[in-house]
């Protein structure tokens, strides 16, 4: 008979395992992709963690507490990718984790129900080096924990009805500490970002926004609730921030479809679940390139 129990799920797995294949040679890549994978059974173990299975490059791994699963997530991520033989090219090898918390039928060393599917499909949210977690794990967190998490989207998972908040766990410190406003260490730093202040204008069908020390956060979507409403089938409902750290104007991209940025020169970037700095001017498009004559286009423009 099953038993019905409420656990932590993990699931991480190799990124890229194909071209590892390629470069490195099958036994070469072969015994890198299982000491990835004894790395991640050994951060679980660590953790209270049990390892329910493993599938070539994957692991899926149960913990009796949400904290138990991100610090295992975190063990996972920091050993592989200071791993000094985990490289391909020059470049460390990397994993992606989702996780969920939920109720599963626990039955011959093994597990299932929708939790279990939730926790799988949200690694395929998840990019190298991440760690994408749902809310109902995010909401078992310990305080720590909790403020090292940020809302990257809000979808509708395959196979599921209702929409999902997904959060990523910024496991690494400098990455949190990035979430923060930026705080000047000693008077002589206050002053000097006093005398460097700058400021970044958003225009958007015909309104203007500022983003300077008053106001260091802008949130851009298609949800009422952001300051920047974008309409438009490919626009997440929470699309993009825009934050003033540490002087510095960074678009942070939350969404499915990515954020792509054209210079005033003529320079083009895209970013997707990830962070770039705002320069000079330009152009912001959202699930698209930006075209300058477009309703659905943000201009931007820093000042000293």
């Amino acid at each position: 008979m099953g038993k019905d129990i409420e656990l932590a799920i993990l699931f991480a797995d190799v990124v890229g395992s194909t071209r590892i294949y390629e470069v490195m040679g099958d036994l070469r890549a072969r015994d890198m992709v299982l000491t990835c994978v004894e790395i991640m059974r050994a951060a679980t173990e660590q953790n209270h963690g049990t390892v329910i299975k493993t599938i070539g490059d994957e692991i899926m791994a149960t913990f009796p507490t949400a904290n138990d699963a991100i610090n295992a997530g975190s063990r996972m991520q920091h050993d592989i990718r200071i791993h000094a033989e985990l490289k391909v090219e020059g470049q460390p090898i990397a994993i992606r984790i989702g996780g969920h918390f939920g109720p599963v039928v626990l039955e011959n060393r093994d597990i299932f129900g929708a939790a279990v599917h939730t926790a799988n499909r949200m690694t395929s949210q998840a990019k190298a080096g991440q760690i994408m977690v749902t809310s109902a794990m995010v909401e078992r967190l310990a305080p720590e924990w909790q403020s090292a998490v940020r809302q990257i989207d809000v979808a509708t998972l395959k196979g599921k009805t209702n929409e999902d908040e997904l959060f990523e766990v910024l496991w690494q410190k400098e990455d949190a500490t990035s979430m923060l406003p930026a705080i000047a260490l000693g008077a002589a730093a206050a002053s000097r970002d006093k005398q460097r202040s700058r400021r970044l204008r958003l225009r958007f069908q015909g309104q203007e926004l500022v983003l300077d020390e008053s106001r260091a956060n802008i949130a851009i979507g298609r949800a009422e609730e952001n300051d920047i409403i974008v309409k438009g089938n490919l626009i997440s409902r929470l699309h993009a921030r825009i934050e003033l750290v540490r002087n510095k104007f960074q678009l942070v991209d939350q969404s499915t479809n990515g954020t792509f940025v054209t210079t005033r020169e003529g320079e083009e970037a895209f970013v997707r679940r990830d962070t770039m700095q705002l320069k000079g001017e330009g152009l912001i498009g959202f699930g698209r390139v930006p075209e300058n004559n477009s309703s659905l286009t943000v201009r931007y423009v820093c000042e000293e």
